[in-house]
């Protein structure tokens, strides 16, 4: 009689874990249209839309990053920017 063979899986061995980064507080804005994009360039629009506005009053608070920064200075004109405490 031909004796089988019974392979078994072992489980990989658990890696070191990295020790825990420090989470850096994150500063955000406070963005609010105060401008109407009507007869604005398409590109001034879809920045509105972009940052989650899309009607004259909406407010939106969004992380401040060097992205939203520079979306912010394109379309300036039409809104209303503050630091959010």
């Amino acid at each position: 009689m031909a004796e089988e063979k019974k392979t078994t899986k072992k489980a990989p061995a658990k890696k070191a874990q990295a020790p825990a980064k420090k989470v850096k507080a994150v500063a955000n804005v406070t963005v609010t249209q105060t401008g109407s994009p009507i007869g604005r360039k398409a590109y001034q629009r879809a920045t509105l839309i972009g940052l989650g506005l899309n009607k004259i009053g909406r407010t939106k608070t969004l992380e401040d990053t060097p992205s939203v920064r520079g979306m912010i200075r394109k379309v300036a004109h039409l809104i209303k920017v503050e630091d959010a405490a």
